[in-house]
């Protein structure tokens, strides 16, 4: 390939990655810019605290439903298509959700068309990128942007959503999302599918169908758990259920020759599993300490949106800071080391957020430990979505995307109905609740360290055609 063909298509390359990592961006944005919004939100419609974590958990719910669906939707239709279908879709309910009267209306628009929406263009960002970065270091560089500008949309979600209600109001921040969506659509222009679309692929509705409910069980029984112990148990141990039965079916259905939702073997590679696992566990973090940290400034020292957003301008800056420099540092340092390094920066900056907090009154005390988590998240995103999608060739990419999607999703819910739930049952208690909800992501930044120590210990190009 001539110089200029090679610079031809490495401008292309860049000008369709715009309009990708901006759409990460604001998917993120929306599950965070919320947090800061519970006072003005319960007040306004009438709900309770509880009440705005039910639509943020069932947005972050659905989304982690529908991701899997969503990229084996992409082989059928297209994955430029899809894009545009998702970003309509969002904006829609963005729209929705800006002049919802009431809790069930925000939901609407808010937790189900935005969701699906999301669900819908998420796996287009990820499968047209690695498409089209053929070399693992510029994909790594690609996926930081990416991942950059995901990190970004939840960590700054809170300052930006903070300085749109203050200013305006929170229906404004529903708003401004539909205004970026149109932004972004007028930027996909320059997004060019590599692949045809195969209108003839067949697509599996029971294994959907099973998966879907499986997870949703799963996280609304961890939303039960402070009030109704034994719908908690019915739901978990069912979703557990579901799970296994959809594992046990994808096997049966792959067997008779045909195409299930996800097939078993993509679970093979050690290597993908534990990219997979650190992932859930970064988003767990990430959201968990956003939507804690959050509705205890509001909640228990009321504080207003604008103060709540402006304190976590710490987090921000840290996530940014890392996030710029992670493609340098995927170049000296091996993505294992980057992943195991930020678990400790994370864990250490949790630690800050219960003993800092707790030897300082001022609102600043909360800084340090944001700043760590901040560093931390930025450092190990971009590695462990590289390290998922490098370990499969091109055939696969449209299904391990969705995995790899879903189960970040995952991990947002989760952590936002973990720590979220150990926090409302405790508002009578406030200090001690905030205390252990903190303390329990913690353990699970050590936790992710000690898993990430399964990583390979150097980097390699992506699979070859046996992968998985």
């Amino acid at each position: 390939m001539s110089d200029r063909a090679t610079s031809d298509r490495t401008g292309s390359a860049a000008r369709m990655l715009a309009p990708l990592a901006l759409a990460q961006f604001i998917c993120s944005y929306a599950g965070s810019n919320m947090n800061v919004m519970i006072n003005d939100i319960s007040r306004d419609l009438g709900t309770s605290v509880q009440g705005v974590q039910v639509a943020i958990t069932t947005f972050l719910l659905v989304m982690a439903a529908l991701m899997i669906p969503g990229s084996k939707l992409t082989d059928r239709f297209g994955r430029r298509r899809l894009f545009l279908v998702g970003l309509a879709v969002y904006g829609v309910g963005a729209l929705t959700a800006s002049i919802a009267p009431n809790l069930a209306v925000l939901m609407i628009g808010y937790s189900m068309l935005q969701g699906i929406g999301t669900a819908l263009l998420i796996p287009p960002v990820y499968i047209l990128t690695t498409l089209r970065y053929d070399d693992v270091r510029e994909r790594a560089r690609a996926f930081g942007v990416i991942s950059a500008l995901g990190g970004l949309g939840a960590a700054a979600g809170p300052l930006i959503g903070g300085l749109i209600t203050f200013a305006i109001d929170w229906r404004a921040a529903f708003v401004f999302q539909a205004l970026v969506v149109a932004v972004i659509l007028l930027l996909a222009r320059q997004v060019v599918d590599p692949l045809p679309a195969d209108p003839s692929r067949s697509f599996d509705l029971g294994g959907a169908v099973l998966s879907a409910i499986g997870l949703i069980a799963l996280v609304m029984g961890i939303l039960a758990l402070d009030d109704e112990l034994w719908l908690s148990i019915v739901l978990l141990v069912g979703g557990a259920a579901m799970l296994a039965w959809f594992l046990f079916r994808s096997a049966r259905v792959e067997r008779a020759g045909r195409e299930p939702l996800v097939s078993p073997t993509l679970f093979r590679n050690r290597t993908s599993n534990t990219g997979l696992l650190t992932q859930v566990l970064q988003w767990m973090l990430l959201m968990g300490v956003s939507f804690t940290v959050a509705a205890y400034l509001q909640v228990v020292r009321g504080y207003d949106a604008i103060e709540t957003g402006i304190i976590f301008t710490a987090a921000t800056l840290g996530l940014l800071v890392s996030s710029l420099a992670a493609g340098r540092l995927v170049r000296r340092f091996a993505q294992r080391t980057l992943i195991i390094v930020g678990f400790l920066l994370t864990s250490a900056g949790i630690a800050g957020l219960i003993w800092i907090v707790a030897a300082l009154p001022g609102a600043w005390a909360f800084a340090p430990g944001l700043l760590g988590i901040g560093l931390g998240l930025g450092l190990m995103l971009t590695p462990s979505v590289n390290i998922v999608q490098s370990a499969f060739t091109e055939e696969r990419q449209g299904e391990i995307s969705g995995v790899s999607r879903a189960f970040s999703n995952l991990g947002s819910s989760l952590g936002t109905a973990v720590a979220g739930t150990i926090l409302v049952a405790g508002l009578v208690d406030p200090s001690r609740s905030y205390a252990l909800a903190i303390a329990v992501l913690g353990v699970l930044g050590l936790v992710g360290a000690l898993l990430a120590l399964r990583l390979p210990k150097a980097d390699t190009e992506r699979a070859g055609p046996s992968a998985g």
